[in-house]
């Protein structure tokens, strides 16, 4: 009976984190995802082309400004532009995506600078996409932690894929754990969803068998009592794992954890991973 109860469980836990996984490939995936980026413009007061994207693009203190040619049209929040476009003051970490015929225009803040991300759905890097490696899901990586808020949130600098970017997140608090018999914490950043966090980090594994510069880890909101699950199968590649046009953050220097993290998705084939 045991026996049964617990190969059903992990016959469960195991087509759970199929379906995560599936979805993690189908957003990378996507016509219009991240495998599918062709460029990143980085763009300043003077006006400039790209061979990916229609128009003349530049940026100053009321934003971005696209000028497009006779015959070139972008598509805005489902209205036709032509001529001159105004995208505005984009907030960090926000924008904007335009589409262009089969493809979309991201136009965006990253680090206190305006960009020009174009993707195409025939982007070589989305057409040879076989898939991310990664480890066996193990329950045995699943931790229950506690979370600790700070009293208020603290802004943290971090740095970036891209040389010489910096990312600022307001961090509301910590994570703590043990993990093969060691006491750890990472600290979190707001996660996508009323009161998730998501935590970046590094391991001993990373740059052996998983990405050297990142994973990140999302989290449910925390029970009342600050417990926290931790489920380190679902450690997950960020865009720069893949491609050198991402400007993805790096963790805090606390998330650097001394264990081995043998759970998660690995470094991709893109990056020489198997």
């Amino acid at each position: 009976m045991t026996t049964e109860v617990t190969t059903t469980d992990l016959h469960a836990f195991t087509e759970n984190w199929l379906d995560w996984h599936r979805a993690q490939e189908a957003r990378l995936a996507d016509p219009h995802g991240f495998l599918a980026i062709t460029g990143l413009h980085w763009l300043d007061d003077r006006p400039q082309r790209f061979p990916d994207a229609p128009g003349a693009w530049h940026t100053g203190r009321e934003g971005v400004v696209v000028t497009l040619d006779d015959g070139e049209e972008l598509v805005v929040d489902g209205t036709p532009v032509r001529d001159e476009h105004r995208f505005g003051v984009l907030p960090e970490r926000g924008g904007v995506d335009a589409v262009w015929g089969d493809a979309v225009i991201e136009v965006a803040r990253r680090g206190g600078n305006d960009i020009v991300r174009p993707r195409h759905p025939d982007a070589p890097l989305r057409t040879a996409f076989t898939g991310t490696p990664a480890y066996a899901p193990d329950p045995r990586w699943v931790v229950t932690g506690r979370y600790i808020p700070f009293d208020t949130p603290r802004p943290t600098t971090v740095g970036a894929a891209v040389e010489g970017l910096e990312h600022v997140y307001d961090a509301p608090g910590r994570v703590e754990f043990e993990l093969h018999g060691r006491q750890l914490s990472l600290t979190a950043f707001p996660g996508r969803g009323a009161g998730r966090l998501m935590v970046l980090f590094t391991d001993a594994t990373s740059g052996v068998t998983t990405y050297a510069a990142n994973r990140v880890l999302a989290l449910e909101p925390p029970a009342a009592d600050g417990t926290v699950v931790l489920d380190f199968n679902r450690a997950a590649n960020l865009p720069c794992a893949y491609t050198d046009l991402a400007t993805c953050p790096l963790p805090p220097t606390e998330n650097r954890l001394p264990v081995a993290i043998e759970a998660g998705q690995k470094t991709p084939r893109e990056r020489g991973g198997s």
